[in-house]
């Protein structure tokens, strides 16, 4: 079965052109097969702001009212992804941006309210990711690069967690590849200190997982990156590493310990 690797690059890097051109430049010398998705940072809320849309939030995730939406949509599938996408052109990879409703890739759902209303925030149904398009893509020399905004099929676009996205679409590929997926940010992987960057943790299985969120060691934003991460790993996929966005070249050549790498029960 032919490698491929999915690389998930977000949190402050995609904040800082620098280090969003060196993460690209490393990217650019990744071997084989890739698919890149990507966040979106601190630029919507920015740019929301200055069109007089403050950004609202609920237990750290973002509410996605009509307005909003527009926000996200234009600066995620618009601005970042075709930065981006130049910026890999300008280093030799013929790269492809899409959003989930190109190709209809990633179909979602409008997530129920439940205690909070989300808005047009969109949940992915398992099974759902069409992996036969990418892998025409793939095949035919292009690389895509996945923006997090997918569709419910229905013409109505949806805000989607970009974590989320790279797990299911990398289970979904699993299929048909020796799939890696590799969660790339501006920390050195999961740390039993926020405060100290030489705190990591270099490997956690679905047990040490439990214990380390009941201690709340792992708590936040990491916990649905992790689960996405655990959940690809058992639908699938071979290796899953968390990473500094610096580091990936290192972690591509096999280095140890200067990551976390989830590890199947």
């Amino acid at each position: 079965m032919q490698a491929l690797t999915l690389i998930k690059i977000g949190g402050n890097v995609i904040d800082d052109p620098e280090a969003l051109a060196a993460f690209l430049q490393s990217y650019a010398r990744v071997p084989g097969l890739k698919v890149l998705v990507h966040g979106g940072g601190k630029i919507a809320s920015t740019i929301g702001i200055k069109l007089g849309i403050a950004p609202k939030m609920a237990q750290g995730r973002r509410i996605t009212d009509e307005e909003t939406l527009d926000v996200v949509t234009m600066v995620y599938a618009g601005l970042v992804n075709k930065r981006i996408v130049s910026k890999l052109q300008a280093e030799g990879v013929n790269a492809l941006g899409l959003t989930g409703a190109d190709g209809n890739i990633i179909p979602a759902a409008k997530r129920p309210v439940k205690t909070i209303d989300y808005g047009f925030a969109g949940d992915i149904e398992a099974g759902q990711i069409g992996s036969g398009p990418l892998s025409a893509l793939l095949e035919n020399g292009l690389f895509p690069v996945i923006a997090p905004i997918t569709h419910d099929g229905k013409g109505q676009l949806l805000n989607t967690n970009a974590d989320t996205i790279a797990a299911a679409v990398a289970e979904s590929l699993s299929s048909r590849y020796a799939v890696t997926l590799v969660y790339c940010f501006e920390k050195k992987g999961v740390l039993k200190d926020p405060e100290d960057e030489e705190s990591v943790i270099f490997a956690i299985n679905p047990e040490s997982y439990a214990e380390l969120k009941e201690k709340g060691i792992v708590s936040k934003g990491m916990i649905p990156k992790l689960d996405n991460a655990f959940a690809a790993l058992k639908g699938g996929v071979k290796q899953v590493h968390i990473c500094r966005a610096a580091d990936l070249e290192k972690i591509m050549e096999g280095e140890a310990y200067i990551s976390t790498r989830l590890e199947p029960a």
